[in-house]
């Protein structure tokens, strides 16, 4: 596993990456007092916060933010060949939930994608895979492969995982050029120990005992695997300056450094107190942190463990210094709301049966033949831009909404995602159904031209008013509770 096998020379590795962190800050302290009369053993998990979704977040939503942050406010992203998306909780067992990422972030039809689930370690699975892609292209092609990872593991109530969890996304762009950390190794296994196991249709992890996880499982499975990618890429222990290992448990990473003889200070942080463990994007997550304060020359060990292991090792370029994600890790945790209501927490969730009201008595079928139709429009924000007058509007129509210029079939797309914005109007409704009241809408502007009526979400009443800037995020709809189906759009959330 390292670029010695292609006899070219060519240098493979990260060439771009990103983060996604909810906005919602849930204080531990207050999930242990409002539990304390039923669990008093978990006020020793009181410290600190993690992160959870809003109620229209999911596994999808965080893994396109994290690929957003990763490539930028361009339009044109038909570089990308190819998509992997890694998550252990996606919405559909059997819809293609690549394919709702690619519509998102309005990649070319003609790439290739691919889900990878199953187990925790499946991000740096699918970036293992994007690496050994890239790495058997023919001489000369420039392959950028985006893999992006998101998870929404929802734990019962009043348990440990619940403390431990956290909600998030990561993404990474594999390719030969502007290469900034450069994969000189790996090691992988497989190993069918079952530390925690949640069964077709079943809502909640099972997990198993910690000590057993500890000693049977992190400290007789990870170290091997680690040994033999740090041979791989000629290393030893001391030289690494980074280490990634995500673990619920305490110490971990640090016990395993030092059978191993890596250098204490080289063991990332592993967010608990600030995140919480994002499942399977976790590593990648640590990662994107780690490439924002990394220096050339420096060496990243990063693993996860997961019925085996998966281990990589990268080496930090010069070119570290020319790219900077939209906002990075840093700068999503930077963007927090601290929360201290653990009913939002559990409803958002969906762990409480609560009386929503006759007004959310619908039916949310989704036209399945509309959607394909208007996919562009409907999962990328695609509008349409009149060739003859330059009038922006949305939705694209065969006839140009421009005032006494009613040109027929003169649109070409125009996408309204990465488009600065602002509320032209609004409204902050208690009457209309919301998960979240008030129920925020309104007209918002575009620059450039273009305005849609859409829904703002992440605000609170008395919050935004009319010239409030807002950026596009890519968000669920609703859900059609009676067939299993979630339906996608963009909403407007302030920018801070």
């Amino acid at each position: 596993m390292n670029n010695e096998a292609r006899g070219d020379g060519a240098m493979i590795g990260i060439t771009a990456f990103g983060a996604y962190v909810p906005r919602l800050r849930l204080q531990k302290k207050a999930m242990a007092q409002t539990n304390a009369w039923l669990a008093p053993n978990l006020m020793g998990k009181a410290k600190g916060e993690r992160a959870f979704g809003n109620w229209d977040e999911d596994a999808i939503t965080f893994a396109v933010e994290a690929a957003r942050d990763a490539l930028g406010p361009e339009d044109d992203r038909s570089h990308i060949k190819a998509l992997y998306f890694a998550s252990t909780t996606a919405p559909f067992a059997d819809r293609l939930n690549a394919g709702i990422v690619q519509a998102a972030l309005t990649l070319e039809s003609s790439i290739q994608s691919a889900d990878i689930s199953g187990t925790q370690k499946a991000g740096m699975t699918a970036l293992a895979q994007a690496l050994c892609v890239a790495n058997g292209a023919p001489e000369g092609a420039n392959p950028s492969i985006l893999v992006a990872a998101g998870d929404r593991r929802v734990p019962k109530a009043v348990s440990a995982q619940e403390f431990d969890y956290g909600d998030g996304g990561a993404a990474m762009v594999v390719g030969r050029q502007n290469v900034l950390a450069e994969w000189i190794g790996g090691a992988a296994s497989t190993v069918d120990f079952v530390d925690h196991f949640r069964g077709a249709g079943e809502a909640f992890d099972y997990q198993w005992e910690e000590r057993w996880i500890r000693d049977e499982g992190y400290m007789k499975i990870v170290p091997p695997v680690l040994t033999r990618a740090l041979a791989s890429a000629g290393l030893e222990a001391s030289a690494v300056d980074h280490f990634i290992l995500p673990s619920t448990f305490k110490g971990i990473a640090e016990g395993i450094a030092k059978r191993l003889g890596l250098k204490s200070e080289a063991v990332s942080d592993n967010l608990g107190t600030i995140v919480g463990e994002t499942g399977c994007a976790h590593a990648l997550l640590m990662l994107a942190g780690v490439l924002e304060k990394a220096k050339a020359g420096q060496t990243i060990l990063v693993a996860q463990f997961g019925q085996g292991c998966e281990a990589l090792v990268f080496k930090v370029t010069d070119a570290i210094t020319q790219f900077k994600p939209r906002l990075g890790l840093s700068g999503w945790l930077a963007n927090r709301k601290e929360e201290t209501s653990y009913m939002k927490y559990l409803v958002f969730n969906g762990l409480v049966e609560w009386d929503k009201g006759m007004r959310a008595e619908k039916d949310n079928k989704t036209a399945l033949t509309t959607l394909y139709r208007y996919n562009d429009g409907i999962l990328g924000l695609v509008g349409g831009r009149c060739q003859v007058t330059g009038t922006v509007q949305y939705p694209r129509t065969r006839i140009s909404v421009a005032p006494n210029a009613p040109e027929v079939d003169s649109q070409e797309p125009y996408k309204f995602a990465e488009r600065a914005a602002k509320v032209l109007t609004y409204s902050a409704d208690y009457l209309t159904y919301s998960m979240n009241p008030p129920n925020h809408y309104g007209q918002i502007d575009f620059d450039g031209g273009g305005r849609i009526f859409m829904d703002i979400a992440d605000v609170e009443p008395g919050e935004i008013d009319s010239g409030t800037q807002v950026r596009m995020a890519f968000r669920v709809k609703e859900w059609d509770d009676r067939r299993g189906f979630t339906r996608y759009f963009w909403k407007a959330v302030p920018v801070r």
